[in-house]
């Protein structure tokens, strides 16, 4: 069962105008199931994307790169769960461009205003045929208050779908901000095998929608780590109709760039954390503050030593306060000069290390007594800068093996 995370309410959900979501059942993996998501956008709308940097990325990532370099705007999004069409070479390129044109002769546009997506399992070839059969009955779904039920069809091994919605004020106006993500396993910047989609009806040029997505992408989906495997699929959607009535942001210090960009960026922290909260397996949610470091990568990379470690990971599903494991961790993080003899380590509120060790006031009992608990945060103060970083994870138990092990079965 996913850690606290409450079930989805689809009445909490804002439909953003200018976005409509249309389910299809292709039968890619499981006979029956709906997996197949259409989104249709408005004309007028804008898009941006940031994608997997693993060198084996799925022919989607290599289109939607292509598309969105691309002149024309991009009016669809397709999206297929149950097969990954990565590692196939030219061949899953090209079934997916047909997918692509496929929807585009339905909805009178052209193929390359569709971005194409695809989840599941990877070196096996895409049976675009199957999701291309499936294409009219997600076009005669569309409508615009199918989040939930979008964020149901893009599950893998999810067991919870995910998503997200709010509203604020944007000169004057109300805009309305809603996603969904998919995610559980091969989790890990850059990015964390996870989808995710963001839409808004706020009016905002085109380059700060593309620098608003890589700020929020940077603190919400590459700042998770399941199992410390980059996925080849992974890809985050933001997209903007300017239909809320706003003026036209295009100032990035202004007062309407820094409120919407700071609700889409807590926005995608919801979502991240979601999947952590749903990591396959997890009986445990695990935040890791780094502080006080020269810089944010190196925060990061603290972060990220520390929460893909499978012995602490394991060690937080055994509740065994066998905290040395994240000093080591600390140790090998790769940070340059950097002196443990001036960092903290803390566990919630109990001070563990101080001055290269464990300090006199730490007692096991209270390093176990925070280890019970099914949220826990790691708090690691490096004293030699002013810069910070988030980093969410979660435990290894025996599922995480079980899910895997059965994966293709």
């Amino acid at each position: 069962m996913p850690v606290n995370l409450p079930p989805l309410n689809p009445a909490l959900l804002h439909p953003v105008p200018g976005v409509t979501l249309g389910i299809g059942s292709a039968g890619v993996k499981t006979p029956g199931r709906k997996d197949v998501l259409v989104m249709q956008l408005a004309e007028g709308s804008r898009a941006a994307g940031v994608f997997t940097q693993n060198r084996f990325c799925a022919a989607p990532v290599r289109l939607c790169r292509e598309f969105l370099a691309g002149a024309k705007p991009i009016r669809a999004l397709v999206v297929n769960t149950g097969n990954a069409n990565a590692g196939t070479g030219l061949d899953g390129e090209n079934r997916a461009r047909a997918v692509c044109a496929a929807l585009a002769e339905k909805m009178a546009i052209a193929p390359e205003q569709v971005l194409p997506f695809s989840t599941g399992v990877i070196l096996e070839p895409l049976p675009y045929e199957k999701v291309i059969a499936a294409l009219p009955g997600a076009i005669a779904d569309l409508a615009p208050a199918h989040w939930a039920e979008a964020a149901s069809a893009i599950m893998t091994t999810d067991t919870a779908p995910k998503a997200a919605s709010a509203q604020v004020v944007i000169g004057g106006k109300t805009v309305s901000i809603t996603g969904i993500s998919k995610g559980a396993g091969m989790i890990h910047p850059n990015m964390a095998t996870m989808l995710g989609y963001v839409a808004t009806d706020a009016a905002i040029s085109q380059s700060l929608l593309q620098d608003l997505v890589k700020y929020a992408a940077d603190r919400s989906f590459n700042s998770i780590t399941v199992d410390g495997d980059t996925s080849t699929n992974d890809s985050f959607i933001l997209i903007a109709t300017g239909q809320a009535g706003n003026a036209e942001i295009v100032d990035a210090s202004s007062a309407d760039y820094l409120a919407l960009r700071d609700a889409i960026t807590a926005l995608a922290q919801t979502l991240a954390q979601a999947i952590i909260r749903d990591g396959e397996g997890a009986t445990k949610f695990i935040t890791i503050n780094v502080e006080g470091g020269n810089s944010r990568e190196e925060c990061k990379a603290v972060g990220y030593a520390i929460g893909r470690s499978p012995l602490i990971k394991t060690a937080f599903f055994a509740s065994d306060p066998n905290l040395g494991r994240i000093l080591c961790a600390i140790g090998y993080s790769e940070v340059e000069n950097l002196d443990v003899n001036t960092l903290e380590v803390w566990l919630d509120d109990v001070l563990v290390a101080k001055d290269g060790g464990r300090v006199t006031s730490y007692k096991e009992e209270d390093g176990q007594r925070v280890m019970n608990k099914p949220e826990i945060t790691i708090t690691v103060k490096l004293n030699r800068g002013t810069e910070n970083a988030t980093v969410w994870t979660c435990d290894f138990s025996y599922d995480y093996v079980k899910i895997n092990a059965d994966y293709r079965s």
